[in-house]
């Protein structure tokens, strides 16, 4: 037998050859960090928020002032965007508009989210009747025209940023409704699966606790590319005059004042054109990001 200090020596040797095992997640984020596009989209994002977020508190000039003797002024050391017709200074509200944009494009997101992933996951667990049931029905809300629905909703209810949110979540879960139920289906056969219902387990269980938790990762990329989508479908309200409200703003609302004046005060639509377009950007590059990050397919390579 070798001797002891010498058996220690050859295990240690062993465990050093032994690759250390990580995560799936832990694995995803490194091949997201070798991404610059999706990275710098991130990044982006992480400035964009604390610059909504957080500067409109820190002292800057409020969204709601108004000096009609200044009119409107080139931007300036003060007034970095320069002002609006009212006078108003155009950098506070690019920021007040892009909390509102970004409050919408998220809230709405996840109200979309939580329908359609326990639609999809019941949906996609039980299969046969029920599945073709709520399948039929996803199929006739497909065939509504949901924007001209969501503006028939503002009309008649108050249009107020609650609503906003909730309306707009309300007709954005079809396509997650569809996307779980397939991964659901496809979940419905594996072996943990199979080897929880040999337990006993509830169903309620083997989906809140293993169908859903299992399929986090296209949600995740999902919900990352419908932001940008829920965020273009308010600024063509406000746009149109359906969405957020006078005095509040938001990027759609700004983006339409600055179209009507673009000839005479051009800068009242880049600013906020230009804030809009690279957070669209942003949240694309890191969806696709995430995207090519959390295929396990392409951790095999």
């Amino acid at each position: 037998m070798p001797a002891v200090p010498e058996l220690e020596a050859a295990i240690e040797v062993a465990q050093k050859d032994i690759e250390a095992g990580t995560s799936l997640w832990r694995d995803a984020f490194h091949r997201l960090a070798k991404n610059k596009l999706a990275m710098a989209g991130a990044v982006f994002l992480a400035l964009l928020f604390l610059a909504c977020f957080v500067l409109p508190f820190c002292g800057i000039q409020s969204y709601e002032t108004t000096d009609m003797s200044l009119g409107p002024t080139l931007p300036s050391a003060k007034h970095w965007f320069g002002t609006d017709v009212l006078g108003r200074d155009l950098f506070s509200r690019v920021l007040f508009g892009g909390r509102i944009s970004l409050s919408v494009g998220i809230a709405a997101t996840v109200v979309s989210l939580i329908i359609g992933v326990l639609y999809g996951a019941i949906s996609g667990y039980f299969g046969g009747k029920l599945d073709m049931v709520m399948m039929r029905i996803v199929d006739i809300l497909y065939a509504l025209p949901y924007t001209i629905f969501v503006i028939l909703l503002m009309v008649l209810f108050n249009r107020s940023i609650l609503l906003l949110f909730l309306v707009i979540g309300a007709v954005e879960w079809l396509n997650m409704a569809r996307i779980v139920r397939g991964q659901v289906m496809a979940l419905r056969k594996q072996e943990f699966i199979e080897a929880a219902v040999a337990l006993g387990l509830r169903k309620r269980r083997i989906i809140l606790r293993h169908m859903i938790p299992n399929t986090l990762g296209i949600v995740v990329v999902y919900a990352t590319l419908t932001v940008p989508g829920i965020m273009l479908l308010e600024a063509f309200l406000s746009f149109l005059g359906f969405g957020v409200q006078p005095p509040m703003s938001s990027w759609g609302t700004l983006i339409d004042e600055g179209a009507k004046r673009m000839e005479e005060y051009p800068w009242l639509l880049l600013f906020p054109a230009l804030f809009f377009s690279a957070t669209l950007f942003s949240l694309n590059f890191l969806g696709d990001g995430l995207r090519d990050a959390l295929d396990v397919r392409a951790s095999k390579d």
